[in-house]
């Protein structure tokens, strides 16, 4: 009989089997009617052989039995009600069909009865112990708590060891946040109110080295104030705490004495070794195979941790800005030795930010170039906004005032003397910074001497170390300094000096740009780089050629040309994106960069890379509708490039290829943003994301693939025939532009012309038409298609280029290899010249 396999699976040789068997005899009558329902048939394929009706005739059968014990039990009284709440979950074990089969009779019943006895409580908090801490315990373990709670304080303290028990099995456990938050909660409440002085287990991770420092103090020295401290600590479940949240903390740290414990957590959080899912935590029994992670702090311990970060950084405010910027950058950025963890970076984040010192803003700014995932890029422009405005001035104020100078002089170098050689650290142009040492005899080199290897290791790791920070700070900047281009801002002259053109690394760029100075009587005039501005200039813009005449961005390109002037990013030869006929009668979207097919991961890493958030594409909901965007002009307004996988790709999760589409412009509008006509966006915001999308659709489209025609593949043949030798973008423009500068200067001068979209080549073998946009050849007379593969390796720099330009430096490298095409190796491409001959 179920009855009595029901009594004996129940029986734990504990003082509580009495109330077990007890409330199993009481509704004998429940047992019974679940009997029944276990016994009656259900509904499967065979049922279907049993004839016509069946699906029908069992439905009818389980309504009856399932309505008979609805009955039964709305019509309970309280001790009987309490007695049927324990059968049921006594049962739910029985055949290990979980608490969700009688869940809803449960909740039912427990909504109106009360009275529970110590004794009855202890059987359901034991019972749902029992069972694996999951998202179907949740639900049960409420359950229980909410009788706990009906009880009297002499009851609460029966109860204490298995509300121990279970918070424990709930700290080790695998509910998810939003059930286990409210649940350790409730449980720390009702354990508080028995002993103040107890600190649950499970409360202090006990297998994470980090939590040492409090788990040890609680061994050693347990009081009511350390426990009403970690008590607090774990309360934190926001990730800024309220203005009473920190006070009380001031107040209960005090009283434990734990400042030391803190700083010596946060100091382990952001310096030592992770855990591993393998070796410890709730996850340690569930690796299979080789599969395993690493990790800095399970999702169970992550208020405490939240509440240490906090704590520590109330009480040692500058002195923890080196642990908080790693710890955001260990568990927020990309490459990270842990797995991420958001809340805990994002803590970091927010408590650098209520920070009043300079060195927690250059971290801030640092964490902008090291952080890429979206969220936390939200939370850094609200750190900075709110630390600004404690300065009284803007975001990007703040930003362009914080840039680390890492110590160097003006002239961007720091020197260090190391023995008998001089260690010199040195930003060279706007993309190298070096590390070289001058011995006695004055011989430089890059590799450092065996005496400065041996002699100084300390000073020779941290010279290192800052030439990393130095290039990192310098690519940050280089990034940022170009993104002013669609900001129109203007700067005081003596302002502008102090943090742009005089600061040891943000002057290695500015002052290869061209900036516009006004004079006293209004007037602006542009400045050649390296050139000082003459009177005395009162405001500062950066020039953009999208607001200069055409004479005038023709003149700049000579100048820069002709003295040999590289500049830190294309702007004298930087394209331009004007409104066409065709973009002012669609009125609110452009269709310039629409219909192209592209490679679709290339095309989302180069998202990342240009600092645009796109959601990725693949098979599930949402996925078929890819939205690239960023924010131009200071962050008031925002480029948005549709796009969606191409029809019939079959490329698996994720699209092998994306068809591009329209190209929108929203105006922020408060916290939101309001779609606007193209008319209304600024002529630079409007160039600059163009600029991005030409180059999105340039470097991934099937066109600019060199190999495309060998794969057999004709779905988009007609699309690369086209946009391989199509029409020439604005910045294909810019490249021919600079081509007719450079050819002249060349040895195969005299074996190349400009003609419309081709430079032409002519070798021995033949003639070649190297299109200017994709950098793909045709051959004369019959225009066959020649594919030549580019080497990985990048040219040898011995032709001056006014810009980088990587498909620049393809096509020309390409001239020089086809005009010497008698010299040419390659049996590939040879075979193709002689059949196209």
């Amino acid at each position: 009989m179920f009855y009595d396999a029901l009594v004996a699976e129940s029986r734990r040789n504990d003082a509580l089997d009495g109330v077990r068997s007890a409330v199993l005899e009481r509704v004998r009558w429940l047992v019974d009617l679940l009997e029944r329902q276990r016994a009656e048939p259900r509904w499967d394929a065979s049922a279907a052989l049993r004839g016509p009706g069946e699906f029908e005739r069992v439905q009818a059968m389980n309504a009856a039995t399932r309505a008979e014990i609805e009955g039964r039990l709305e019509a309970c009284s309280q001790e009987e009600g309490r007695a049927a709440v324990l059968c049921l979950m006594l049962a739910s074990r029985f055949d290990n069909s979980g608490f969700w089969r009688y869940d809803s009779g449960i909740k039912a019943v427990l909504s109106r009865v009360h009275g529970w006895a110590p004794d009855e409580v202890a059987v359901m908090l034991l019972r749902v112990a029992e069972s694996d801490m999951g998202f179907w315990s949740a639900g049960p373990l409420g359950m229980a708590l909410d009788a706990a709670a009906q009880l009297d304080a002499d009851g609460c303290r029966s109860v204490a060891p298995w509300l121990r028990h279970a918070h424990a099995k709930l700290m080790s456990g695998d509910v998810p946040a939003h059930q286990h938050v409210p649940l350790v909660k409730r449980l720390r409440v009702l354990l508080a109110s028995v002993d103040e002085a107890l600190i649950p287990e499970g409360l202090i991770p006990p297998y994470a080295p980090w939590a040492a420092p409090l788990r040890d103090r609680a061994d050693t020295l347990p009081t009511p104030e350390l426990a009403d401290f970690v008590r607090h600590l774990a309360g934190l479940s926001g990730p800024r705490p309220s203005q009473r949240w920190r006070r009380t903390c001031l107040t209960l740290m005090d009283a434990a004495s734990a400042h030391g414990p803190v700083a010596e957590i946060l100091r382990a959080l952001a310096e030592d070794d992770p855990l591993c899912s393998r070796e410890t935590g709730p996850h340690s029994g569930w690796s299979s195979g080789t599969y395993h992670y690493h990790y800095l702090v399970h999702q169970n311990d992550g208020e405490l941790a939240r509440g240490v970060v906090w704590a520590g950084t109330l009480t040692g405010g500058p002195t923890t800005v080196p642990y908080l910027g790693a710890l955001a950058l260990r568990t927020g950025g990309p490459g990270a030795d842990v797995i991420e963890d958001l809340k805990l970076a994002g803590a970091a984040i927010n408590a650098l930010a209520e920070i009043d010192d300079p060195a927690a803003l250059e971290t801030l700014w640092r964490l902008q170039s090291g952080i890429r995932h979206r969220a936390l890029l939200k939370q850094l422009d609200t750190a900075l906004v709110t630390a600004a405005a404690r300065q009284g001035i803007t975001a990007g104020q703040l930003i362009e005032r914080s840039v680390p100078g890492h110590g160097l002089e003006p002239d961007g170098s720091l020197e260090r003397e190391l023995g008998g050689y001089r260690a010199r650290v040195t930003v060279e142009d706007a993309v190298t910074v070096r590390l070289t040492f001058t011995g006695p005899a004055g011989r430089t080199s890059r590799t450092a001497p065996a005496a400065v290897k041996d002699g100084f290791p300390d000073e020779l790791r941290e010279l290192k170390a800052l030439a990393k920070e130095v290039r990192r700070t310098l690519s940050g900047e280089r990034a940022r300094v170009e993104a002013l281009m669609s900001a129109g801002r203007e700067w005081p002259y003596d302002e502008w000096c102090r943090h742009y053109r005089d600061h040891p690394v943000t002057g290695t760029l500015v002052r290869g740009l061209i900036w516009e100075f006004q004079d006293t009587d209004g007037e602006w005039r542009a400045v050649a780089p390296m050139a000082e501005p003459p009177g005395e200039p009162e405001r500062v813009r950066l020039w953009h050629p999208i607001l200069a005449t055409t004479d005038d961005i023709r003149a700049w390109r000579e100048r820069l040309d002709a003295e040999r002037l590289r500049q830190p990013f294309k702007q004298a030869f930087r394209e331009i994106y004007l409104l066409t006929p065709a973009e002012e009668h669609t009125g609110v979207y452009s269709n310039r960069f629409a219909a192209h097919i592209v490679h679709y991961r290339q095309l989302y890493a180069l998202f990342k890379e240009r600092g645009w958030q796109a959601n990725f594409l693949g098979r599930y909901d949402g996925g078929y509708d890819g939205q690239g965007r960023a924010e131009f002009g200071d962050g008031e307004w925002r480029a948005c490039f549709h796009h969606e996988p191409a029809a019939d790709d079959d490329g698996g999760y994720a699209p092998e290829h994306a068809a591009t589409d329209q190209v929108r412009f929203e105006r922020r509008n408060g916290r939101r943003w309001r779609e606007v006509p193209l008319a209304e966006v600024p002529p630079t915001v409007f160039s600059e994301a163009m600029r991005d999308v030409d180059l999105f659709v340039g470097v991934t489209s099937i066109a600019a693939d060199p190999d495309w025609t060998d794969r057999g593949e004709d779905r988009y043949a007609a699309y690369w025939r086209t946009a391989t030798f199509g029409a020439l973008t604005a910045s294909a423009e810019v490249r021919r532009e600079a081509l007719e500068r450079i050819l002249p200067r060349l040895k195969i001068a005299d074996r190349c012309t400009l003609e419309g979209r081709f430079l032409i080549v002519r070798g021995d073998l033949g003639t070649y038409k190297i299109h200017l946009g994709s950098a793909n050849i045709l051959m004369e007379p019959d225009d066959a298609y020649l594919c030549i593969v580019p080497s990985r390796g990048k040219g040898d720099g011995r032709i001056f280029l006014p810009f980088e330009d990587e498909r620049l430096s393809l096509i020309l490298s390409k001239a020089f290899l086809l005009a010497a095409d008698t010299n040419i190796t390659d049996k590939t491409i040879l075979r193709q010249i002689k059949r196209g001959a």
